[in-house]
């Protein structure tokens, strides 16, 4: 494997920290995050699947990233409709993934490294197998009848409303033994929750409260802007063309009542009160849709809500460009008075495809993974790291009859597949790549094994070691770490910006194009930090310079 050798192995001038000022700061603000999709981490018992007992093998690689915390996929019991993201019991552990003994070891081996575990809640629905939904399904008087959105069908047997569902299809699946349909957002064995019934909303904090007792210390909240429906079962609305190709009924319509009810803001905050309960606990939501920032802006306004939320803007985009990244950041920036508001970043993760491969041509991606991994460190904001995101992995291309993905099998060839991100991850460049002794649920492919950890660290100018440098620059440096954001531009292909805590101050500048940029005179300040060759006067392709200044 040939990686870029382009930031040569001089030594890096040591950052000046300069003292903050600012009061003791919550863990979580700032602090990078490494997701682990445990299925594909390590296998500790040779099935093919990753399971905890191998996410605490691996912990000390984690915590040599310097990353602050990790958050875990789903691992609950659950028939793997869509892999884990169809919880059967909130309490449970799948056997595939071991047992609650094993997870009691991961929390124990985290906190030992110093690392905080934030885990997936999925509130929105549950899987079909659940025992709530069992009791629901049976009649329409039993104590759990209306814990899922029922609705009889219209006079001549249709659906209740025009509602479509992501993986494709009706939102809604007729079930005869109640005479009714129920809603179903992602797959029909992903029942909704009825959130407005005070007793669901009850049962899910009984289930946070569960967790945290557990010692975790905070969660990623999944598709939380779809955990409630309008209760008047009003027809969407018909998208407008916007020139992207669609594949699923789910894109032709503006989702204005099937997600985004304004009353699930009472329900965040009744979570908050509960996460309260314990110290230092972080919450995280995924919030998606066409037109996310109001609902991100919502629930985590003030100090009773969420702590952030993080949307799709970058995981889905199809090219990072300085006018993009500027827009993008300029919608999370606070108006003076305004509190809350602290996002969370990621370029990469189990449902998006691996951005090296989707915003960089294949001569250019060494330069580019460098020039990636420096912006995201250099956000306001929490950021979150892909597992193998380190390594400058690329998106695989997997076979339709190898496939997994629920979505992608529904909608193929259009829809791109999720299991090309969700491959093993490649501790070594052999066959098995490391992660298991036995036949992998994906396979691994040559460009990833050749991207191995083994590789990379005995590589002192690889990816990997370079993406340790500049976590810990973020982490010295508060201006980095926690400081605001003041005057963002895009010219052309140079994104500029400041990061300020008030005392110093680093200037960050980005060549997000192939070409080089000549700057019209030479900026000032010490570099911090120099990616493929960036120097005062110039930056070449895919170059950048954080300048201490001030």
């Amino acid at each position: 494997m040939t990686l870029d050798h382009s930031l040569a192995n001089a030594p890096q001038p040591e950052p000046v920290v300069e003292p903050d000022a600012q009061p003791a700061r919550p863990w979580w603000q700032g602090a990078a995050i490494y997701q682990i999709y445990p299925r594909s981490f390590q296998d500790s018992d040779g099935d093919g699947v990753g399971d905890l007992a191998g996410i605490t093998r691996r912990l000390d690689y984690v915590a040599a990233l310097g990353v602050d915390a990790i958050w875990i996929s789903p691992f609950f019991t659950s028939p793997m409709r869509d892999f884990g993201y169809d919880v059967a019991d909130y309490r449970g552990i799948d056997p595939v993934f071991g047992t609650m003994a094993d997870f009691d070891a991961l929390v124990a081996r985290a906190h030992e490294l110093g690392l905080k575990v934030l885990i997936d809640q999925v509130y929105a629905h549950t899987s079909d197998q659940h025992a709530w939904f069992a009791d629901s399904r049976q009649n329409r008087e039993n104590p759990k009848a209306d814990w899922y959105v029922w609705q009889d069908p219209n006079e001549d047997g249709t659906p209740p409303s025009n509602w479509q569902s992501v993986f494709g299809g009706p939102a809604w699946t007729w079930d005869a033994r109640r005479r009714q349909y129920y809603m179903h957002t992602f797959l029909k064995e992903q029942p909704q929750l009825n959130m407005h019934n005070l007793d669901v909303q009850d049962a899910i904090l009984d289930v946070a409260r569960f967790w945290l007792e557990r010692g975790v210390d905070g969660f990623r909240l999944d598709a939380l802007n779809h955990a409630m429906h309008d209760p008047e079962l009003r027809d969407n609305p018909p998208a407008p063309e916007d020139g992207r190709v669609r594949s699923r009924p789910f894109d032709y319509q503006i989702k204005k009542y099937s997600q985004s009810h304004p009353g699930m803001v009472a329900v965040v905050e009744k979570l908050r009160a509960v996460c309260d309960e314990f110290p230092g606990v972080h919450t995280v939501a995924e919030i998606g849709g066409d037109h996310p920032q109001a609902d991100r802006r919502a629930y985590t306004a003030g100090d009773h809500r969420l702590n952030s939320a993080y949307g799709f803007d970058f995981l889905y985009a199809p090219a990072l460009t300085a006018r993009f990244v500027a827009e993008t950041l300029a919608r999370w920036e606070l108006a003076p008075g305004e509190t809350g508001g602290w996002p969370s970043w990621a370029f990469e993760n189990h449902d998006a495809p691996r951005a090296v491969s989707r915003w960089s041509t294949p001569e250019n991606r060494a330069a580019f993974a460098r020039v990636k991994m420096a912006l995201l460190m250099a956000l306001r904001g929490n950021v979150i790291v892909y597992q193998g995101e380190e390594l400058g992995l690329l998106q695989d291309e997997i076979a339709y009859e190898q496939l997994q993905d629920p979505e992608a099998i529904a909608n193929w060839p259009l829809t791109l597949s999720r299991d090309g991100v969700r491959t093993p991850f490649p501790w070594e460049d052999t066959a098995q790549g490391g992660f298991t002794s036995g036949q992998p649920w994906l396979p691994l492919s040559a460009q990833n094994l050749s991207r191995a950890v083994a590789v990379q660290e005995a590589d002192g100018a690889s990816l990997l070691h370079f993406t340790r440098h500049v976590l810990s620059l973020r982490k010295a440096i508060p201006a980095l770490h926690h400081g605001d954001l003041v005057d963002c531009t895009a010219d052309g292909d140079l994104l500029s910006f400041e990061r300020d805590a008030g005392t110093a101050r680093v200037r960050c500048l980005f060549n997000l194009s192939p070409e080089p940029i000549d700057l019209p005179e030479p900026v000032e300040g010490m570099i911090v930090l120099s990616v493929n060759g960036a120097d005062h006067d110039r930056l070449p392709a895919y170059g950048a310079l954080w300048l201490g200044i001030g």
